[in-house]
Formats: C-alpha cells, sequence, structure tokens
C-alpha cells in the first residue's frame, strides 16, 4: 500500500475536510480526492461520510486510521533517521513557554555557533502538548516542565526551576488562580498546593500570555505560581508579593527529552549542556 496516499488519508481525517486538508498538502483538491478513491479501492471499502461541513470517518476509515498513522509515523521518523544517520541535519525541537522566556533563545543561539549547518525548527506550546508531539515522533527532543511520566521518554538535561506564589503586593487577594491555557503544568502545581491546604473553591481564569497573567496579578485580580527565573526575566520581582515555599515542594525542573528509541545524534551535546 502506497504510505503517500495514507499520509493523504490521515491528514483529510484529522482535518475533517478534503479543501483544508488540501491546503495542508500543498495539494489541488482534486488531486486530494483522487488519492481518497485510490486508497478506498484498494482496501475496498469507502473510508468517509460526506456531509455537509466536510467528511467523517466510516467505519472503516475509523479501523484503518490507528494503522494509518502509525505507519506515516515510522516511515517520516525513519527518512529522518537515515538523513541525520552521519549528523544532525534537522533539530525539531519542543519547547514549554515558560521556558521559551528563560532558556530557549541561548539554547538556539549556542546550537547555531556549535551547528551552523544544522535546520533548526522550533514548537512551544503547554508541557502536555509537547510531550504528546515527542511522542508523536513531530518533534526530536523537547523541554518539558517536571519529570516525563511516559514511558517511551528519557531525560537528556536537566534544569533546577524554583517556584513561587505570586500575589498582589496590596491589598487583599481574591481566590483566582490566574493560569495558563490547559496543560500548563504550573496551573496544576498551584491548584494542587491549594487543595492540599484545603482550598477547593478557587476560580480559574485563563490567559494566553505569561505577561498578562503577571500584569493581572499586580492589579488584584488574583493569585498564580511561576519559577522565580520568570518573574525576574520578565521585571515583576520588585511588583509582585512572593511567597516562598518549602524546599521540599518548591523544585519543578525543566527536563529536556527524547524519545528512547530516537535519540538524537548529538546526544552527548544535549547532555553537557549548561543553561
Amino acid at each position: 500500500m502506497d504510505s503517500n496516499l495514507l499520509k493523504v488519508f490521515v491528514t483529510v481525517a484529522d482535518m475533517q475536510s478534503i479543501s483544508l486538508a488540501a491546503k495542508q498538502l500543498k495539494f489541488a483538491q482534486s488531486n486530494v480526492t483522487a488519492r481518497i478513491k485510490q486508497l478506498e479501492k484498494n482496501v475496498g471499502h469507502n473510508l468517509f461520510h460526506r456531509v455537509p461541513k466536510g467528511v467523517i470517518l466510516t467505519q472503516a476509515g475509523e479501523r484503518l486510521y490507528g494503522h494509518a498513522v502509525e505507519i506515516v509515523r515510522k516511515i517520516e521518523q525513519a527518512l529522518l533517521d537515515i538523513k541525520n544517520i552521519d549528523h544532525q541535519g534537522d533539530l525539531r525541537i519542543g519547547s514549554t513557554d515558560s521556558n521559551a522566556v528563560t532558556r530557549i533563545v541561548p539554547f538556539l543561539s549556542q546550537l547555531h555557533q556549535d551547528y551552523p549547518k544544522m535546520q533548526l525548527t522550533l514548537f512551544t506550546e503547554t508541557t502536555d502538548v509537547i510531550t504528546q508531539m515527542l511522542v508523536d515522533f513531530k518533534v526530536d527532543m523537547a523541554f518539558i516542565t517536571g519529570q516525563p511520566t511516559h514511558p517511551d521518554l528519557v531525560v537528556l538535561n536537566q534544569f533546577e526551576e524554583r517556584m513561587v506564589i505570586l500575589e498582589p503586593k496590596m491589598g487583599g487577594v481574591p481566590n483566582v488562580i490566574l493560569s495558563f491555557k490547559k496543560g500548563c503544568a504550573y496551573n496544576s502545581f498551584l491548584q494542587n498546593h491549594l487543595e492540599q491546604q484545603g482550598n477547593y473553591d478557587y476560580k480559574t481564569l485563563e490567559f494566553g500570555s505569561l505577561e498578562t497573567i503577571l500584569g493581572c496579578v499586580k492589579v488584584g485580580m488574583g493569585m498564580t505560581a511561576l519559577p522565580m527565573s520568570i518573574v525576574k526575566k520578565l521585571g515583576y520581582a520588585e511588583q509582585l508579593k512572593i511567597i516562598q515555599l518549602d524546599p521540599n515542594i518548591a523544585c519543578l525542573p525543566t527536563c529536556m527529552v527524547c524519545r528512547k528509541d530516537a535519540v538524537p545524534s548529538i546526544e552527548d551535546y544535549l547532555k553537557a549542556l549548561r543553561l
């Protein structure tokens, strides 16, 4: 079976639209339609139901989807491994937004200086999303918050972070967590801390940037928890009330991780980095 047909099938299934998949793949829509028809002919079943807003998988399509995703990922990873067999020609890096604030620029700068011919691609998201991208072979290595829990991942390097709770400097503190988007490990850290103190009645407000969160804490909208390094980097160390935590719970490291079965060829270099 042609793996290119499977890639088109997976993209259409993910986008739930032939036209959107065509844009994603940079194909003509007629080309995508023809490839789906060819795959349906090969497997002997219709793979999609046509609906007013796009397409959805048939029962046969649902059964094929998991196999197709695995095949496409393995082929893409195999091609990348062969490309990097003698040296790391490409490196796809995932990073949490918080790590991007404090550490990613010096990391990329050092990497570019030491490996000027290496093609670098950066993706920033929450720890949950970045971890899943790594598991799915969509990035080669990643900076995540906390130790990885997925069995396929291994730590290459680790950077200590000291967590603090941040409150407005003046006035009362509403029982409101000002948090980053869902999947951020710092949100879970503060929620767990409050609940261990018997506080279950907090309200959560989500924001799209760390600077917005800190600014809202400053004007008295609520509290948050972040590494002290971020507070200093963004210039809020003197503008907020900083609650120090017990050293036994305050450490939430940033870990540089990769898949056990897809370790970058510059493994030793990454392990020795000090950022």
